[in-house]
């Protein structure tokens, strides 16, 4: 996609780069004379979030949530998209490399809008709507979370599938945090641009409850997985009881068809004339001892 003006007033203009080529890279270093490593970082599709300087080149580097669902959690790529933000006095740049709903938002507002604005402003909501990506992706981890915490406790499953997409869930709230955390330098750089002090605290203050809701997200996650691993390891010890009482009232039982099985000559119980009978009933008394004896333990 070609580089675009997007806005333009008396105060600002914005261009936006979206996909951009080694050809945009070098029209963007020649015409507004921003360094070529500064670029590069946008290039890089795992670079972290940060703030950099330039001579009178401000560079916020963001990530905004993404919708995208990959198979392999392994980088912050997987789950998130950079946005750079260059301010040069009157004029913003963004370069990104896919559609983001922060971009296409801020210009909704911007062409609803009937006051002009200015560059720093512009910063700022774009900065606004990727921490609301990320706290719409919190939402809908949550709910996910309680889906799953629901068929294991409710409806009673017990299957492989559930460990797996809780791990997944475990990896995406995992990485979201990083990437957070890693933003708070860049949010906090916010006071350099000349904001109001409630619209740089109101940023600040979102991003905090986002971080905060990652944070209880994970230790609910593992808290979910310690409580499947125990209640599977539960079950499993149900098995085993049920087959150690069964193996109680067979091996007595077991034992005496044994003596009596081997058939020796001088064994004077082999000539008795009811012995059957009072081997069955001998085998019979002790199964329901046994019984008897288990319920009164509560076995």
């Amino acid at each position: 996609m070609p580089i675009e003006t997007i806005y333009r007033d008396s105060q600002c203009e914005w261009v936006d780069v979206e996909a951009p080529t080694a050809e945009d890279m070098k029209f963007l270093h020649e015409r507004y004379e921003i360094n070529n490593l500064l670029l590069e970082d946008t290039l890089d599709p795992n670079h972290l979030p940060k703030y950099e300087e330039d001579g009178n080149v401000k560079f916020f580097l963001f990530r905004e949530s993404t919708e995208l669902e990959r198979k392999n959690l392994n980088t912050i790529s997987d789950i998130s998209t950079k946005i750079g933000v260059f301010l040069l006095g009157n004029t913003i740049i963004t370069v990104h490399r896919m559609k983001t709903k922060s971009i296409n938002e801020t210009k909704k507002q911007l062409c609803n809008s009937t006051t002009e604005t200015t560059t720093q402003n512009i910063a700022l909501k774009i900065a606004l709507l990727m921490m609301k990506s990320f706290d719409d992706e919190s939402v809908s981890l949550m709910e996910t979370m309680d889906n799953i915490e629901n068929e294991i406790f409710l409806k009673n499953t017990n299957h492989t599938n559930q460990i797996r997409r809780l791990y997944k869930l475990k990896r995406k709230s995992g990485l979201n945090s990083r990437v957070l955390t890693i933003s708070t330098d860049a949010i906090d750089k916010f006071k350099l641009l000349g904001l109001q002090d409630s619209e740089v605290v109101d940023l600040k203050d979102k991003h905090k409850d986002v971080v905060a809701d990652f944070d209880h997200l994970n230790i609910q996650i593992t808290n979910l997985i310690g409580m499947f691993l125990a209640l599977s390891d539960q079950k499993a010890n149900q098995v085993m009881k049920v087959l150690a009482i069964y193996s109680v009232y067979f091996l007595p039982i077991t034992f005496i068809a044994g003596v009596y099985g081997m058939n020796f000559d001088n064994m004077p119980e082999l000539h008795t004339k009811h012995g059957y009978f009072y081997t069955l009933g001998l085998m019979g008394l002790i199964v329901i001892s046994t019984f008897i004896y288990a319920r009164r333990k509560q076995w």
